[in-house]
């Protein structure tokens, strides 16, 4: 190997030392011709300078792509090419620069000669190239003499790695049975070499190991089945193990390899087979219904889904007694009884069993039947048994207050072995701690053992043993539940004050109300009522009682034209009757209102007044004008309420009015002479009398004249008072008892004289109501009110004129 990456290196180096020689190019305008160092120094002023006169002299940079070979072993640094420009004249006056990556640590530069090597060896898989930039400059100043240029050392790659499966060890599955060719999985190699390069990354697949079974493209790793019919249950996994080798398989290339599990899936390939045609099972005739009693298993050599047995009882002898499942886990047959076994009928039963696969593959039908039978035998076995009861629960029941030892019901056992052993009954005490109830050992009828009470316990819940006679380890039980019936004791009654009415337009035989019972004993559930009409009331002709069966009745007419002036409300007695024990039953009476109806049976009005309404006012109207009527009332009754207290009322006092201060009292006064009760100031203050002054504590009477404004002297005061007191003495209508009123001026010279409403003395007239009575039957009934009112205040006023 290193023989040929020296070979390689030499030619390299051949091949690449035209390109790195210079090139001479013509001499330029400038005076190319002088010697090197002139030149280099008239160049580099020229540039310095930057005279308008400078041309552009064109670069003498020669050289192409550089290459170094990676993974160099040598022990001197590796050559890599050459850097030079026209401009160098070998005068050693042009120093060449190195910058970019790996300078100065990977790549170094003769600063003189312009040769370039390799300080270190290189791996293309680290990185397969390098970016550099070269500079000439002038050896004294360092000014640049050519601009930078810049360029590329790539590293010649050569097949130092082997393939790889990164994805390695593969695992794969192909169904059993699969044709030859069919796909199994697909495996990549990956190599890091250039594969622009040669044949370093061409990689080529083979198979080492596992053969003749599969086989592998070459070119795309794919492997596939080679040979058919491979069979699950011969040989269920294999190991191939796959090469993948550069240089396109040729001598001398690097190779790496993979192992491939592959596992032959199963198919249902296999039918299921017993493991001997005959199965002979004995089972105690006192197995439970519903209980297994034999166990049988045909073999499948499949797995899976395609292992699950399905068992069937051929039609034949056992179809009726037995059944057979399936247990999911283990696919074994499980037979299980469907009807009790009898030694005494039968003995012994033969059937046959269908294993059968319940997931077929229609591609291995042509490998014939997939199903297997084998014939099962069962023998029954003689057990001695206890009694059986003819019935597996009792329910008995029985009144409250039945009396000691009445028979309530009875409970029947026998001994179905071929002995017929008698059977002897008893009543477990743990379940009849208080002895409610005995039972007959020999016959098995239960009776009372003392007086029951529903509201104590209302159910008993008693547990009767059958012992066989000869055999007395042999025992039964059964539940027996005795119900305490309620005696009846409340007679039905109608379920609601009903609210009846008929239609004065009803129809012969028509519906008008349906109505039901209750009863307060209990309970409510299951209890019957019958309705009829009393016997005394059948000759009745306008309703009768319908019965219909549910526990409702009917109130159905008997005839039509019904009229509310005749006769406004009927009275319908019903007979109910209950179905207890002993039946009780009672008479109810039904009120039945005749209305007014539209004509689809809607009721309009069923009061009294509304025969004298007009037809055709709504309810809502008919409302209103009652609410009036009602306000009317209000107002008229509070009117004549305070014309009476009006009359009644008393001598009124305020000690905020000044002009009209009486005050009560019992005793006599002292006359006219005592001056200490009063303040006599306030009559001698002209500025207080007013004059057309009444009395507050009864109603004026007549028209009183005006009395003249009282001068200031006393002599007027006294003329004054005396006057008042005569009127007061000769009034009748005065309170009986001394009483002084004080009076005084409103003053002189006032023009809106008296603001009083005591000088109204006028009464106004009573108003007569009898128009009322002409408005029609609407305002009867507020005429009547008003007519009365008035015929009271007349003979208030006729007896008051009596009086006086």
């Amino acid at each position: 190997m290193l023989t040929r990456n020296c070979l390689l290196l030499f030619l390299w180096i051949l091949v690449n030392a035209g390109s790195v020689s210079s090139l001479r190019p013509p001499s330029s305008p400038l005076g190319r011709s002088r010697t090197g160092r002139e030149h280099a120094r008239s160049s580099a002023g020229s540039a310095r300078n930057g005279a308008a006169g400078f041309q552009r002299v064109k670069r003498g940079w020669v050289w192409n792509q550089f290459f170094v070979l990676e993974e160099y072993m040598g022990s001197d640094p590796q050559y890599v090419g050459k850097l030079h420009t026209d401009l160098d004249k070998g005068d050693s006056l042009v120093k060449y620069t190195l910058s970019g990556e790996g300078a100065g640590s990977i790549f170094t530069i003769d600063q003189t000669t312009g040769d370039i090597h390799a300080l270190r060896s290189l791996d293309r898989e680290e990185k397969p190239y390098y970016t550099l930039r070269a500079q000439a400059v002038d050896i004294d100043t360092n000014a640049p003499l050519e601009p930078e240029s810049e360029f590329v050392i790539k590293v010649q790659d050569i097949n130092d790695n082997e393939p790889k499966f990164l994805e390695g060890p593969y695992v794969a599955s192909v169904p059993e049975m699969s044709p030859v060719g069919t796909y199994v999985t697909q495996v990549t190699a990956t190599d890091a070499d250039d594969p622009t390069y040669g044949n370093s990354a061409r990689v080529v697949y083979s198979i080492l190991h596992g053969q003749p079974y599969f086989s592998v493209d070459p070119k795309t790793g794919v492997i596939k089945t080679a040979l058919p019919n491979m069979d699950r249950e011969v040989k269920e996994e294999y190991q191939v193990l796959i090469q993948a080798k550069d240089m396109g398989g040729q001598l001398g290339g690097l190779a790496g390899t993979t192992i491939v599990n592959i596992t032959l899936s199963d198919v249902n390939d296999n039918p299921p087979r017993f493991s001997k045609s005959f199965f002979h099972l004995r089972v105690p005739e006192s197995s439970a219904v519903g209980s297994a009693i034999g166990r049988i298993k045909a073999h499948d050599l499949d797995i899976g889904r395609n292992a699950e047995v399905e068992y069937t009882i051929v039609p034949g002898d056992g179809g009726a007694m037995f059944d057979i499942t399936t247990n999911e886990h283990n696919q074994e047959g499980i037979i299980i009884l469907k009807r009790p076994l009898d030694y005494e009928s039968k003995k012994a039963y033969t059937f046959k069993v269908e294993a059968s696969n319940a997931h077929m593959d229609p591609r291995f039908q042509s490998f014939g039947a997939f199903k297997d039978t084998a014939t099962v035998k069962i023998n029954v076995l003689d057990v001695d048994e206890p009694p059986v009861f003819n019935k597996p629960s009792y329910v008995m029941d029985v009144y409250e207050d039945t009396p000691a030892g009445t028979i309530i019901g009875a409970v029947t056992a026998q001994d179905l072995d071929a002995s017929s052993s008698p059977v002897r009954y008893s009543i477990d005490w743990r379940s009849d701690l208080d002895s409610y109830f005995d039972i007959d050992p020999v016959e098995g009828t239960i009776s009372t053992n003392d007086l029951l009470d529903r509201e104590n316990i209302a159910q008993h819940n008693v547990s009767v043993v059958a012992t066989k006679l000869n055999s007395p380890v042999l025992t039964s039980r059964v539940a027996v539940t005795v119900h305490v019936l309620d005696i009846n004791e409340f007679p039905p009654e109608l379920a609601s004050p009903y609210e009846t009415f008929v239609c004065e337009n009803a129809r012969l035989g028509q519906v008008i109300q349906t109505f039901g019972a209750k009863d307060k004993d209990v309970p409510s559930a299951g209890q019957q009522f019958s309705f009829r009409t009393p016997k005394e009331d059948m000759k009745n002709k306008n309703f009768t009682i319908r019965d219909f069966g549910n526990n409702t009745a009917g109130i159905v007419t008997k005839r039509v034209g019904f009229r509310r002036r005749l006769q406004e409300i009927y009275f319908l007695p019903v007979v109910i009757e209950d179905n207890g024990y002993p039946p009780k039953s009672s008479t109810g009476t039904l009120t039945i209102r005749v209305c007014g109806c539209e004509s689809d049976g809607s009721v309009l009005s069923c009061s009294a007044e509304a025969i004298f309404l007009p037809v055709g006012l709504s309810t809502g109207a008919l409302i209103a004008i009652l609410l009036c009527i009602v306000i009317l009332l209000g107002i008229v009754v509070l009117y004549v309420s305070l014309r009476r207290q009006k009359k009644k009322e008393t001598l009124m006092s305020s000690k905020e009015d000044i002009r009209d201060n009486v005050i009560h009292y019992d005793d006599e006064g002292g006359g006219e002479e005592d001056t200490h009760a009063f303040d006599m100031g306030t009559l001698r203050n002209p500025k207080v009398v007013k004059e057309n002054l009444y009395r507050r504590d009864v109603k004026p009477e007549m028209k009183r004249s005006p009395k003249p404004p009282v001068s200031q002297d006393s002599a007027d005061i006294r003329d004054f008072i005396h006057q008042r007191l005569v009127e007061h003495d000769l009034d009748n209508s005065a309170p009986p008892y001394d009483s002084l009123a004080t009076y005084a001026y409103e003053g002189e010279g006032s023009v809106a004289e008296s603001l009083s409403s005591i000088e109204s003395v006028t009464v106004d007239p009573e108003e007569d109501y009898d128009y009322l009575s002409d408005w029609g039957p609407r305002f009867k009934t507020l005429a009547g009110i008003f007519g009365e009112q008035s015929e009271t205040q007349s003979d208030s006023t006729n007896t008051e004129n009596t009086h006086g």
